[in-house]
């Protein structure tokens, strides 16, 4: 039964409450820390794929879609608050009457916006390097940017939804796993099936147009683009994070948790005594 898990999730969520109380700077540096770690995954992702793609090889995709997986164990051991997997933490622990539902808004958006200057600033150090400056290396992290700013809404929304709840697993399963090597093998697989899938993240699609936009790019890539992919996408992650995940899980596993509830506190039956 995942109700241990789901217990960690609580605390989890807790603990990012308390950062945020304390200092909303630093909680906004958590999130940007995040995004940024993120960002080393697009980079790792792209540049290996582009060594298949120069040469049209069908395992540009795959190979960046392995290579990605660096970023969520970044997170998952470095730390940082990222919004997918918040949609789901702060969601299930409103449900549990231990947040208020305009604290998990107030979060939401805090968080967001973390991300958002993580996502820029990490673009800018990329810019700084020149690692990107060829098309023959940005040629791959290019075309992917442009298909994503051309997607129809309905797609990028329905693609969301499935990526939040499948990276949302990602960060939730490996709760239930013993040792770090099966829990980064859990992530990597995750990661790996939701880039490989073609879903939209709405965090990862900062990162990679902030990149993509700092390089000499096609007049299809815009900020026009972002705004038509992100908005989507980001409402899409959001229904999959929060109902797919924080709601769902709630009400299937509801029966245990009022048990749990119900049971006494045994530091409390022993203070009383």
């Amino acid at each position: 039964m995942e109700v241990a898990a789901l217990q960690k999730v609580e605390q989890l969520a807790l603990k990012k409450l308390k950062v945020f109380k304390q200092s909303r700077l630093r909680y906004i540096a958590r999130s940007a820390l995040a995004s940024m770690f993120i960002g080393f995954g697009v980079i790792v992702a792209f540049k290996t794929g582009s060594f298949f793609y120069g040469e049209h090889s069908p395992l540009a995709y795959p190979m960046a879609a392995l290579t990605f997986g660096a970023a969520i164990i970044l997170i998952s051991y470095g730390g940082g608050d990222l919004f997918t997997g918040n949609t789901f933490y702060y969601t299930y622990t409103a449900l549990r009457k231990k947040m208020e539902w305009r604290t998990v808004l107030k979060l939401w958006l805090y968080t967001y916006l973390g991300n958002i200057v993580g996502a820029a600033f990490f673009a800018f150090l990329i810019y700084t390097t020149g690692l990107f400056a060829e098309s023959a290396v940005n040629g791959f992290l290019l075309s992917v940017v442009d298909k994503k700013m051309n997607l129809p809404v309905t797609e990028l929304f329905f693609r969301a939804l499935l990526c939040n709840w499948l990276v949302c697993l990602a960060f939730f399963i490996p709760l239930s796993l013993k040792g770090d090597g099966a829990k980064m093998f859990a992530m990597i697989l995750f990661v790996f099936c939701f880039f490989i899938s073609g879903y939209e993240h709405s965090i990862a699609n900062m990162c990679t147009f902030a990149i993509a936009l700092v390089l000499h790019h096609p007049g299809t890539i815009s900020w026009g683009g972002v705004f038509h992919n992100l908005i989507p996408v980001t409402l899409g992650n959001i229904i999959g994070g929060s109902v797919l995940m924080g709601f769902m899980y709630h009400y299937v596993n509801k029966p245990y948790l009022d048990e749990l509830d119900s049971k006494p506190n045994p530091m409390e039956v022993d203070s009383n005594e």
